[in-house]
């Protein structure tokens, strides 16, 4: 399908163009996931793992939220 007919076809709604994808290769901009290391002392890892728990998430998604949070707040 040429790109025109594509664009038609989106346009006027009444053919599913996503049949026409190939969604095997399709990628999120900027959400490529890269591999760090960090050390923490072992107080800090005891206290993630209780607000984990409280929580009821994985160490790695408290850590993750809490930098989120972070960056957006040094963003704005």
């Amino acid at each position: 399908m040429k790109a025109r007919e594509f664009d038609a076809a989106f346009d006027s709604n009444e053919v599913d163009i996503v049949d026409q994808l190939d969604l095997s290769r399709a990628r999120r901009p900027g959400r490529d996931v890269q591999r760090v290391n960090v050390d923490f002392p072992t107080w800090m890892v005891s206290s993630l793992d209780a607000e984990a728990s409280r929580l009821g998430i994985t160490r790695q998604a408290v850590i993750k939220t809490w930098i989120a949070e972070r960056l957006d707040r040094a963003a704005q």
